[in-house]
């Protein structure tokens, strides 16, 4: 299949579909875009981790290991068209998962090897990555790392394939295993297009449809989703008296304006999030019940509507003396309540001309 690439609507150029020649450049272009995998259609609002590369196991290396904020473990394999039958890649799946889960006999050797591929790749210790990707307190990160330790000891993991092309006998072998097993294999076709300087990734997952229900509800431990109760009642009790008359504002004002509002699943802090649909899905900001504003830009990435919004909402949270630098407009930069609260009424303000 071939795509359109054109400029302010003119000199539109078709660009086919390429090759991607070489795995270890699929592996470390995953390293460096985990968004390329679209678990966004498994569970609301995900980020996904990449925190080794190659990782070592009896059953040979694993292409990548990531988790998200709930501590789901995410194993992640590259096979590209030259791989004559492609369905051994669930085999080597489960191989991989069986070697990854003997580490469960030794979590803290698992964890220091994690922690030196970090710090290898990242240049900072596990805690500090996670700490600055998700942006959690100290006894968050232990209740993550102990939902990772639930999850290697149970074998609860996620499989998945980047693949450029695959066939319908692999789509339902997939559909297969996860209608009929605790673990979850989902295959990642990629649609690769090379255009001048530019790169164009088209991702399609297949075996969401089967367990996606089931994957939000999926949690590490006991972990639910708060209610609107727990959550205000957390944050009452938390935060500083002070500065929570600023956290009730900025949650009213955007209660109001919006057309939801998504709870967390945290074991420890709780958290909400205003979506509009007329921009996007995902959420625009997260607000904890500890008190500190995440602003979502990285979420903001497709549709084109929510890509408008995002430079406009930057540019005006910017403006309003909040410390953003450039790079953030592609990440998740989080503030404290006593370095928000002031600008409080304006936050709401730029919310309100921006998004609604």
């Amino acid at each position: 299949m071939a795509i359109i690439v054109s400029k302010s609507g003119k000199n539109a150029q078709k660009v086919e579909r390429s090759r991607i020649e070489q795995e270890d450049y699929l592996q470390q272009y995953t390293l460096d875009n985990p968004e390329v995998i679209p678990l966004y259609d498994i569970k609301e609002d995900i980020r996904l981790l990449i925190l080794a590369r190659e990782f070592s196991t009896n059953s040979g290396p694993i292409d990548a290991i990531g988790i998200d904020k709930d501590g789901e473990i995410y194993i992640v394999e590259t096979k590209l068209y030259k791989n004559p039958d492609k369905r051994t890649v669930v085999a080597q799946a489960l191989d991989y998962g069986a070697a990854l889960w003997r580490h469960s006999n030794d979590f803290d050797y698992f964890i220091d090897t994690l922690n030196q591929s970090v710090q290898k790749v990242f240049g900072m210790t596990l805690n500090d990555k996670i700490e600055a990707f998700f942006g959690l307190s100290q006894e968050e990160i232990a209740g993550l790392l102990e939902g990772v330790k639930k999850n290697l000891a149970d074998g609860v993991m996620h499989f998945v394939v980047l693949m450029d092309s695959l066939d319908d006998r692999l789509k339902d072998l997939v559909l297969y295993v996860n209608q009929n097993s605790q673990f979850d294999i989902y295959i990642v076709e990629l649609d690769y297009y090379k255009h001048e300087e530019y790169e164009i990734i088209i991702p399609k997952i297949y075996g969401a449809e089967v367990k996606k229900d089931a994957a939000i509800q999926k949690s590490s431990g006991s972990r639910q989703q708060w209610s609107e109760e727990e959550y205000l009642s957390s944050a009452k009790a938390t935060i500083d008296g002070k500065v929570y008359p600023a956290f009730s504002k900025l949650y009213e004002a955007c209660k109001t304006s919006a057309d939801g509002m998504r709870f967390g699943t945290g074991t420890v802090r709780g958290s909400v999030g205003p979506f509009y649909n007329s921009i996007s899905r995902r959420t625009i900001f997260t607000l904890y019940t500890d008190g500190k504003l995440a602003f979502n830009f990285g979420w903001l990435n497709e549709p084109t509507s929510a890509i408008e919004f995002r430079d406009r909402y930057f540019n005006a949270l910017k403006s309003l003396g909040l410390k953003l630098e450039e790079s953030d407009i592609l990440v998740y930069p989080h503030f404290p309540i006593n370095q928000w609260s002031p600008l409080v009424e304006k936050i709401i303000q730029v919310v309100k001309e921006t998004a609604v």
